[in-house]
């Protein structure tokens, strides 16, 4: 059964806190991103590891082997469960930051890759210098780097796991944002799926923010997703 991972893309710790007691038992697993890692720091990791929840860290790291290296045991220590780097970052960056991870043993956190963001399209993709391949061939060109240097999963859209699930070796993570409810707004996301058609596909992961995040009831936004994930 995949699992929802609700992204906490909110301002400060005391807003963060609040939305996962709101939220309640139904989920089990947040994501902390730039925006509040930024703010709060590890402490914000800690808060919501002290409320009995998964973390998944989603800072994207992409640098020089070496600091990501370091960044990733730096990682480890907070006690997160995932974390995200950049497939861009090439070989050695990707095996420098599994083999950091593998040093937990079995409280390592999973290195995902991030391969093609879910905000670009192909546009997007020729303005960065990427010509005359599609968001999906390039995602499956990092997919590949990425898994055969050691990343256990994968962040892409729900649009392309379909075909990498297929392609890629059993026990692969695959890690879907751009996931929205049956007629919900799509926001600033180009590359979108319902629930079940992320879940059909193969995500072992569903990152879903604000239509749990914004909801009058995000208790209840939560378990009408988990119901269409179930279905």
């Amino acid at each position: 059964m995949a699992e929802l991972i609700v992204a906490l893309d909110v301002a400060d710790r005391a807003e963060a806190v609040g939305k996962v007691k709101s939220i309640g038992e139904s989920v089990g697993f947040y994501k902390i991103g730039l925006e509040l890692f930024s703010a709060e720091g590890p402490d914000v990791v800690k808060a919501v590891r002290d409320l009995g929840k998964k973390v998944f860290l989603d800072l994207k790291l992409h640098d020089i082997p070496r600091t990501v290296e370091r960044a990733v045991r730096s990682c480890g220590k907070l006690g997160v469960d995932l974390l995200t780097i950049h497939a861009a970052g090439g070989n050695a960056m990707v095996r420098a930051a599994a083999a950091a991870a593998a040093e937990f043993g079995a409280a390592a956190p999973k290195v995902l890759a991030v391969t093609v963001l879910t905000s670009l399209d192909e546009q997007d993709l020729r303005d960065i210098g990427i010509v005359g391949r599609t968001p999906a061939e390039q995602v499956r060109a990092a997919a590949f780097l990425a898994v055969a240097s050691g990343a256990d999963g994968l962040v892409c859209s729900p649009r392309e796991v379909g075909a990498l699930s297929k392609s890629l070796r059993a026990g692969t993570l695959f890690i879907t944002p751009g996931v929205r409810p049956a007629g919900a707004a799509v926001g600033d996301q180009k590359r979108v799926a319902t629930p079940a058609d992320a879940v059909r596909d193969g995500a072992t992961h569903l990152v879903v923010g604000r239509p749990i995040l914004a909801a009058d009831d995000p208790a209840a936004a939560a378990k009408a997703i988990l119901a269409e994930m179930s279905a």
